[in-house]
């Protein structure tokens, strides 16, 4: 059942009073507690005891400007969401007050600073002889699905199609839920994709395994930690390979100056979109293979080599 939040009546609806309502009909506990701190903040920089109809809408652009103008992009354009879903919610329900003003706008994302390395640095990576076959398959893997490195990592064995070449993962997010539906897990399922590298590896890595997690430590886990049953090969007694092992076995193999300077997971995901923007993708098939919803958030992945511009730029000579 949707929450019900009783607003007062007999009087003008205060600042405080709409904040409050407002963060009750949230039934996410986690965006209630984030919410919470960006309305509460805003709220009393704009006077909790103050009618809401009487606060401007430049009074609150002013307010998030003084909170958060000197916060990054991503951080700015979700305190500034948070407000505008507060105005928003009072508007919808017939309540006089203002809005973000047109002049503090979302700012756009800053370019990533993740470098995207060369097709021939990753198969040169790949191919060395002291790479194990684990880390072999799963940087390939991330390479060619162009997959985030958790939903890879959480992938088992049962959920591999290994004849059509694709799995589903669990991604960030989820649809919008109606109003009134049953809570649910925050996550969508989708399908990636990988090609014939990652094909040749994985026969090899499972050798024979049916069940339990794709990618698994070397060694049993101690007595001491509890783990989920999904996080557990059934037959070896072998843990899931963590984030944080996989990423500090690849800082391992390509740091130059020292730990901590090697490559990071993610750099496979933007060379992949990269190297397929490269070859003439389209920006809905880059879309559609990154399983990005915004072509902005797209076009911070894709960063052509200083070749590929060079070779598209002969295309403006003149004919022989």
């Amino acid at each position: 059942m949707p929450t019900v939040v009783q607003l007062p009546t007999g009087k003008a609806l205060t600042v405080r009073a709409a904040a409050d309502a407002f963060l009750g009909s949230l039934g996410n506990p986690n965006t209630s507690r984030n919410y919470g701190i960006v309305v509460g903040k805003t709220a009393d920089r704009l006077g909790e005891d103050r009618p809401l109809a009487a606060v401007a809408d430049d009074e609150v652009g002013e307010a998030l400007e003084v909170l958060w103008s000197a916060a990054a992009a991503n951080t700015w354009n979700a305190r500034r969401g948070a407000v505008l879903s507060w105005a928003s919610w009072c508007a919808e329900r017939g309540y006089d007050g203002p809005t973000v003003p047109a002049w503090a706008k979302r700012m756009p994302p800053p370019d990533s600073d993740t470098p995207a390395r060369s097709k021939l640095a990753i198969d040169r990576l790949i191919a060395r002889r002291d790479v194990h076959l684990r880390e072999k398959t799963l940087w390939r893997m991330l390479y060619e699905t162009c997959a985030r490195s958790e939903e890879i990592l959480d992938v088992n064995i049962e959920e591999l199609d290994l004849a059509g070449r694709r799995a589903p993962v669990k991604t960030k997010g989820a649809p919008a839920r109606r109003r009134g539906a049953r809570a649910r897990e925050d996550f969508a399922l989708e399908t990636v994709y990988w090609d014939a590298g990652t094909a040749r590896l994985l026969p090899r890595l499972l050798k024979g395994r049916t069940r339990g997690p794709v990618f698994v430590t070397h060694r049993r886990p101690g007595t001491g930690k509890v783990l989920a049953p999904r996080d557990v090969c059934p037959d070896t007694g072998l843990a899931r390979l963590s984030y944080g092992q996989a990423r500090a076995l690849l800082d391992e193999y390509t740091a130059v100056h020292g730990p901590g300077t090697g490559w990071d997971l993610h750099e496979y995901r933007h060379p992949g979109l990269s190297h397929l923007g490269e070859q003439g993708a389209s920006l809905l098939m880059l879309m559609a293979k990154s399983r990005h919803k915004k072509p902005e958030n797209v076009r911070r992945y894709f960063k052509p080599s200083p070749e590929a511009i060079a070779e598209v730029t002969s295309l403006l000579a003149p004919n022989r």
